[in-house]
This record gives structure tokens, C-alpha cells and sequence, in this order.
């Protein structure tokens, strides 16, 4: 039940945002917020701590990327409320699902991916795709929660793909400082959800983890 509350808000949250005007983000905001805090209230103190450490690497994370370095901007050019809390949702999704994913998932996601970000990166289409599968692939070979990470990383494409579709945020077709290219997504754009799981699972979430998958 919990994942199809996650998914409704996120696919009914993003077309309020859009459609809506300036009202309609703050109803998304209100809304998705609720909705974070109701998950800490109903989770243990392992929960709790990994939502608010998701929601805290998130926030930095978009004031730094959007904000700062301008990868993208969102459509009003603010980080939007409801976007931090959003992250902690969709790493939540992502707790959830992985440990129904079939192990074949890992090998499978990479596999896929691989020859259009090679084709892109050599083309010139999307050379910071590149970089991020990279990071990606790095995560994947290393981290302890591989599942998860194939899981986040397909989540996260659909999630753009539909967010940059309905014009909630752009990504810039020029890397700042980098001189790199980029696609509006970059399909390698789950490198960053990656990572901000890695960083929650590594510094106090692996329990959270582990409990859900066992609990399956």
C-alpha cells in the first residue's frame, strides 16, 4: 500500500505542479510533506533517521546541482518544497521494491544502458552521461546494496524521463564549468539517486535496508 501512495504522489504531485501554476505547487508541497512526516511517525528510530538523512543529503544536493552548478532548473527557478522530502519518498519506493527485483535485474541494467551511453558519449550527444554511468557502474561494483542501486537507477529514469516530459525541470544541454553535453534527461541521471542512497545506506540506513529485505 505504501508503494502505491508513493507512486500516486509522484505522478499526480508532478502534474498538480505543472498544471496548476504557482497554487499548485504549494498544494504539492503541503501535501508530499504530510506525507513524509506520516512515514516518520509510523517508522522506528532506523527509519526515522534514514528518511531525515535522505531528506538532508537530498536538500544539499539540489541547492548544490540546481542552484549552484546549474545542471538544471526547475520551472519556477526555486528548489521546489516538496522536492527534498520527494528524494526521501522515492528512496523509501526504492527500499521497498529492490527486494522483490529478480537478481538478474543486476546485470541486466547495466547490459541495457551501456551501448546507447558508449553511442552518446562518443557522438558527443551526452558525454556527462558517460561520466555518471561511471559513477554508476562504481556503485554498483562496490556497494553492498547492488539490488537496490539497479532498482533506484531505473526508477530514477522513469522519474525524469516524466518530470522533464511534463516540463517540471531542464536540464541544460551545456555542463557549467565542465565543458561537458547533456541530454534533457541525462539517461545517466540515476548516478545521483545512486549516490544519495549509498550515502544514507553507508552512513546509518543499511539497517532500514536489511530490514525490509529480510522482512520479505
Amino acid at each position: 500500500m505504501k508503494s502505491i501512495i508513493i507512486i500516486f504522489l509522484l505522478i499526480i504531485g508532478l502534474i498538480i505542479d505543472q498544471k496548476i501554476e504557482y497554487y499548485g505547487q504549494i498544494i504539492i508541497n503541503i501535501v508530499v510533506w504530510l506525507y513524509f512526516f506520516s512515514l516518520l511517525k509510523k517508522g522506528d528510530r532506523v527509519e526515522q533517521f534514514s528518511l531525515i538523512l535522505c531528506l538532508l543529503y537530498a536538500t544539499a544536493g539540489e541547492i548544490f546541482l540546481s542552484l549552484i552548478w546549474g545542471l538544471y532548473e526547475y520551472r519556477l527557478s526555486n528548489v521546489p518544497l516538496f522536492i527534498p522530502p520527494g528524494h526521501a519518498l522515492l528512496f523509501t519506493l526504492g527500499i521497498l521494491l529492490a527486494p522483490k527485483m529478480p537478481n538478474w535485474l543486476i546485470g541486466i541494467v547495466p547490459a541495457i544502458m551501456a551501448p546507447y551511453i558508449i553511442f552518446a558519449f562518443l557522438s558527443g550527444l551526452d558525454t556527462m552521461g558517460g561520466i555518471l554511468f561511471l559513477i554508476f557502474l562504481i556503485c554498483m561494483i562496490f556497494g553492498k546494496s547492488k539490488k537496490l542501486y539497479a532498482t533506484m537507477f531505473m526508477l530514477s529514469l522513469i522519474l525524469e524521463i516524466y518530470g522533464t516530459t511534463l516540463g517540471n525541470w531542464t536540464w541544460f544541454q551545456e555542463v557549467p564549468l565542465l565543458g561537458l553535453s547533456s541530454t534533457n534527461p541525462p539517461v545517466s541521471a540515476g548516478a545521483f539517486y545512486c549516490l544519495l542512497d549509498l550515502l544514507v545506506i553507508s552512513t546509518g540506513g543499511m539497517k532500514f535496508f536489511k530490514s525490509r529485505l529480510f522482512a520479505k
